[in-house]
C-alpha cells in the first residue's frame, strides 16, 4: 500500500470517529472544491476549507462519514467512495447519501480535495466505473 493511501485511510479514521479537527494533512493552501450539491464553490487554504466544511455541515445534525473504499488512481491521486448519513436540523429529514471524494497529495500533504456530494458524478468525471 502506498503512503498516499495510507494518508487517505488515516484521514478517514478520524473522520469516522467524528473528529474533523486535524488539518495536519492539508497543505497550507490546499484547494478545496465542492463541484455539486447544496453549497458548489471552491475554496483556498486551510482557514477557507475549515470554514466552508463548518457551513456546510451547520444544516445537520448526526453527521457520521464512512470510507467505503479507496481507489489509488496514480501517484498523486486518491479517489475515497463515501457514504454520509445526517438528519436536517430544520427538517427532519434523513439523508444516506453515496458520494466521492478525490484527493490530490504531492509530498505528504493533500494540496487539492474535490469532494462530490453524486457519486456517479465523480466517477463520470474521472471516467471510471464503480
Amino acid at each position: 500500500m502506498s503512503a498516499n493511501l495510507d494518508l487517505v485511510r488515516s484521514i478517514y479514521a478520524d473522520w469516522e470517529r467524528g473528529d474533523f479537527s486535524s488539518a495536519e494533512w492539508a497543505h497550507p493552501e490546499i484547494e478545496y472544491v465542492v463541484p455539486d450539491g447544496p453549497e458548489p464553490g471552491t475554496w483556498t487554504g486551510i482557514p477557507e476549507m475549515a470554514k466552508a466544511f463548518r457551513d456546510q455541515l451547520r444544516a445537520w445534525e448526526d453527521f457520521r462519514v464512512e470510507g467505503t473504499g479507496f481507489r489509488e488512481l496514480d501517484d498523486e491521486h486518491v479517489l475515497a467512495l463515501v457514504r454520509f448519513r445526517a438528519s436536517g436540523k430544520t427538517s427532519g429529514v434523513e439523508a444516506d447519501q453515496e458520494s466521492a471524494e478525490l484527493f490530490h497529495v504531492r509530498d505528504g500533504r493533500v494540496t487539492r480535495l474535490v469532494a462530490y456530494w453524486d457519486r456517479e458524478r465523480a466517477l463520470a468525471d474521472l471516467g471510471l466505473k464503480e
